[in-house]
């Protein structure tokens, strides 16, 4: 081989691991800042510890009977307040349907609390998503008050004696629930 070619060669050798070395030192820098970004999320997702007695809160549920958070007693509660327009609450529903189905025998329930909405628009929401934990219906918002949250979505754990035990604002998923709450439940 001519030592123009060789020289020609080891250039475009040369240039190839230029390239490759050059992509190398844009990709992982990349791919630690997506994995800090998705750490950073799930830390957002947190619970506030907390130890005060459950609000003394009275609704009706979809079938009109009157429901208290007292009539839990002895369960572990996930308390959701949640509206159909709000889309963290719509992208948290499968995870809270998939935790709630995973660990009722245990005695665990979800009590979906729905702010301010229309019988008609819940019920809709609850065919849409195949709810089948409690949902009650909130026309003036107590819970908001009772637990001192506006936010959308807020929830809270309140433990089998009824005292409230974790609290979220924001959405949760179904990881958060198994790190927060499966403890609660082994007690």
């Amino acid at each position: 081989m001519p030592a123009a070619a060789k020289r020609s060669s080891a250039f475009l050798v040369g240039i190839a691991i230029g390239v490759f070395l050059l992509g190398a030192a844009v990709i992982v820098p990349l791919t630690v800042a997506r994995e800090e970004a998705l750490a950073s999320r799930d830390r957002s997702m947190v619970p506030a510890a907390a130890t005060y007695p459950a609000p003394d809160l009275t609704l009706f549920n979809l079938q009109g009977d009157p429901v208290a958070l007292s009539d839990y007693r002895g369960l572990v509660v996930l308390v959701n307040n949640w509206a159909t327009w709000c889309p963290p609450c719509r992208a948290e529903m499968p995870d809270l349907l998939a935790y709630y189905e995973a660990h009722a025998e245990e005695g665990f329930v979800v009590v979906a609390i729905d702010a301010g909405e229309t019988e008609a628009d819940v019920r809709a929401f609850v065919g849409q998503y195949q709810l089948t934990f409690p949902v009650w219906l909130d026309p003036a918002m107590d819970a908001l008050v009772a637990f001192q949250n506006p936010n959308l979505p807020n929830s809270y754990v309140i433990d089998r004696e009824g005292t409230v035990r974790l609290t979220w604002t924001g959405p949760i998923n179904r990881t958060v629930l198994e790190r927060y709450v499966t403890p609660l439940l082994e007690r």
